[in-house]
């Protein structure tokens, strides 16, 4: 059965919801910084400390997602705006010139963001044209700042 609501309809309603700004970040297995900048971010439990994403099926790193144990999570500052736009391109080479750092476990970050989570990965669900990556949160930092936000299909601050 066919949903009523088209593409387009649903992009302009989802898009009256304020969302955080945030770069998901992998490592290929051989050792290369992978990353894409994802608004669909939640808290799942506090007990333990789960965390959600979800990765359009057709993302060309999604394999290293679904390969790797440890992933990251970065919440952008409203200054990071060029890093959003830069993880958002469709490149396999988006960490080209960027600067980053490991997490305990390995996990690509990015300095100078409000928040990060090192994230090991308990589950994959195929839902729609999306893979959910669920993950429990096993190191985290943050920090006070302004926050980048998307809104109205355009960038926002807090």
């Amino acid at each position: 059965m066919s949903s009523a609501v088209g593409p387009e309809t649903f992009r302009r309603v989802c898009s009256q919801f304020a969302t955080g700004v945030a770069v998901a970040t992998v490592r290929a297995a051989d050792g290369t910084p992978h990353g894409l900048t994802v608004n669909s971010f939640t808290s799942v439990s506090l007990d333990p400390p789960l965390i959600l994403i979800c990765i359009g099926d057709l993302c060309d790193i999604l394999p290293h997602f679904a390969a790797s144990c440890w992933f990251g999570i970065n919440f952008l500052t409203s200054a990071q705006q060029n890093l959003c736009t830069v993880f958002a391109a469709e490149t396999d080479n988006r960490f080209a010139g960027i600067e980053w750092y490991e997490a305990p476990n390995g996990a690509p970050l990015l300095p100078e963001t409000l928040g990060w989570m090192e994230c090991e990965k308990t589950g994959v669900i195929h839902a729609g044209d999306h893979s959910i990556l669920l993950g429990k949160v096993v190191a985290a930092d943050a920090t006070d700042g302004s926050a980048l936000v998307y809104f109205n299909r355009s960038y926002r601050t807090v």
